[in-house]
């Protein structure tokens, strides 16, 4: 069986991370499937001293396909949490998720509450939330796009949910 990737794309400080826990324990819960998780997070430093800049999160692509694929060939759903900011990370995903289908979810938050959400949680680059709100890519396209500014973790990890299981 194919198993699906759930594709949570959004800005730095959004709330994909908690987002996607949630979802894991609705999945789990409502269907008895087991999804992990795999972040960006898991595969840069990130630093409040340093920016996260394109180039870094393309060197980490393979690393992070490697993983999703390895999951889903054993037989397991995942949740990838990502901030996808240029065509060419985009491109480099699709291309090398292509035994399993991808439910591509767009994470859209009020720009004031990112930049709230960055400060509180101290550990990125100031302006980070900004910059990957600004660069996402793709602006269209999305399967789902569910507002973390105005629905709870589990509101939106039912509407995912609902959609496509």
């Amino acid at each position: 069986m194919t198993q699906q990737i759930i594709l949570l794309n959004g800005p730095s400080s959004s709330g994909k991370s908690t987002l996607a826990r949630a979802l894991q324990t609705l999945i789990s819960d409502k269907c008895s499937e087991r999804y992990e998780i795999v972040s960006i997070d898991d595969f840069l430093k990130m630093s409040p001293e340093e920016p996260i800049y394109e180039d870094d999160v393309f060197e980490i692509s393979d690393d992070l396909c490697s993983k999703v694929q390895e999951i889903t060939n054993a037989g397991t759903g995942v949740i990838v949490d990502h901030v996808i900011t240029s065509e060419r990370i985009f491109e480099h995903l699709k291309n090398h998720l292509t035994s399993s289908q991808i439910r591509l979810v767009r994470i859209s938050c009020p720009l004031r509450l990112l930049r709230e959400r960055e400060l509180a949680r101290g550990n990125r680059h100031p302006g980070s939330a900004e910059a990957s709100e600004e660069y996402l890519f793709p602006k269209n396209g999305y399967d789902l796009t569910v507002d973390t500014g105005s629905k709870s973790p589990a509101e939106n990890a039912l509407l995912i949910f609902e959609t496509f299981f």
